[in-house]
């Protein structure tokens, strides 16, 4: 008889499909967010193993686990010999460890090989094994500054155990958000075909200022960049975003740009990439913005200028140069955007509709030089590993 769990496994995408992460909890109270950890690892398709601390089990129940993975949480060791069962060299061992969160108690334990708990003896187990292990620090900010904690977190990267940075706030370093953490696991467990490949991915909508407090802008949200970077990082690039009014995630490096003559200068600047996609929504036309406010109430005239185009500069620092091409129809999406590749020397152009706008999903045909077009639809996160798929 399956878990009710189980119903969640393959909900968000089937990335991690076929892995089994075990997950340590140690006695942050941070604890309480490994239930919904579990559950998002179970979304993407995971077999997850709960492991729990004694001091993990004071803040936490162990049923709470037992309810989102399916499967009891091991709590002591026995003559199972678990530790070995899941992170030892067996053929049915599991494909990675993730403590999260882990404490500086635990952290430095790991750090010095003390095996006293369930999680501490895994992560020996882990790491002999040859085993990906990723510790998701989380404690107040003093004890994650303090520099014996710094030399152990060392220690740790020097054995090849992988570390997210902890989000600060209130003087604490927590948890990274749950976003940051399953990133981080799909990079580690994913297929890994973009690994060591630099990668810039321009995205938003510029502004152009007309006076300090009005723009001339667009509808573009941006979730497509967003999609992009995402799915490009889970599959081992190095990653840039380029971005105008998106709010990305801490595991992404990212920097702003506002006006088109913003981005011009910033791609002048720019260095080499394998791959460049420019999603960006880039405004026609540009103003010379007025210095004071305008009065409302009055007639305007505007004297509207062309912006340079975005893509031949781009073509420069690209290997790989990819553009998108917004239509209101499909026809005339197809029609600008081969004609779009041709004048910018593209690679790839991605023709989509307004119909995408601000949504989360999208319909789209991807174009080569060849005029071959696949189409692509559905959520924004698998259009982008369509593109993924067909540029690499």
């Amino acid at each position: 008889m399956t878990h009710p769990s189980d119903d969640l496994r393959g909900s968000s995408s089937d990335k991690l499909r076929g892995k089994t992460v075990v997950l340590g909890v140690t006695g942050s109270i941070a604890a309480v967010e490994s239930v919904k950890l579990a559950r998002e690892l179970t979304r993407h398709g995971a077999r997850v193993i709960p492991v729990m601390s004694p001091a993990a089990c004071r803040i936490l129940h162990p049923d709470a686990l037992w309810f989102a993975t399916g499967r009891k949480p091991v709590t002591d060791l026995t003559g199972d010999v678990e530790h070995v069962r899941h992170c030892g060299r067996r053929e049915n061992q599991a494909d990675m460890l993730l403590v999260a969160p882990c404490t500086a108690n635990t952290l430095s334990k790991i750090a010095l090989r003390i095996d006293d708990t369930p999680v501490t003896t895994m992560a020996t187990t882990a790491v002999g094994s040859g085993l990906p292990a990723l510790l998701v620090p989380a404690m107040h900010a003093a004890m994650y500054d303090n520099p014996f904690v710094r030399d152990n977190l060392q220690r740790c990267r020097e054995q090849g155990i992988h570390l997210a940075d902890p989000r600060r706030a209130e003087g604490k370093a927590k948890m990274p958000e749950m976003e940051d953490v399953v990133a981080r696991v799909l990079r580690l467990l994913g297929k890994n075909d973009w690994a060591g490949k630099q990668v810039l991915v321009v995205g938003g909508a510029t502004a152009e200022y007309l006076d300090p407090v009005r723009v001339l802008t667009n509808r573009s949200s941006g979730k497509m960049a967003l999609a992009l970077a995402a799915a490009a990082y889970q599959r081992g690039a190095e990653v840039e975003l380029w971005h105008h009014g998106l709010n990305p995630p801490a595991y992404l490096s990212s920097s702003t740009f506002t006006t088109s003559v913003d981005l011009v200068r910033r791609v002048q600047q720019a260095g080499r990439y394998h791959c460049i996609i420019n999603c960006a929504a880039i405004t026609d036309f540009t103003c010379r913005a007025q210095e004071r406010k305008m009065a409302s109430g009055q007639p305007l005239d505007l004297h509207l200028e062309p912006v340079p185009r975005i893509n031949p500069l781009l073509r420069e620092h690209a290997n790989l140069l990819v553009g998108f091409k917004l239509e209101t129809d499909r026809e005339r999406a197809l029609e600008r955007a081969w004609e779009t590749l041709h004048r910018d020397g593209l690679d790839y152009v991605v023709a989509n509709t307004t119909a995408s706008l601000g949504g989360d999903d999208a319909q789209a045909w991807i174009i080569d030089r060849e005029k071959n077009t696949t189409p692509a639809s559905g959520a924004k996160s698998q259009v982008a590993d369509r593109l993924l798929d067909l540029i690499r």
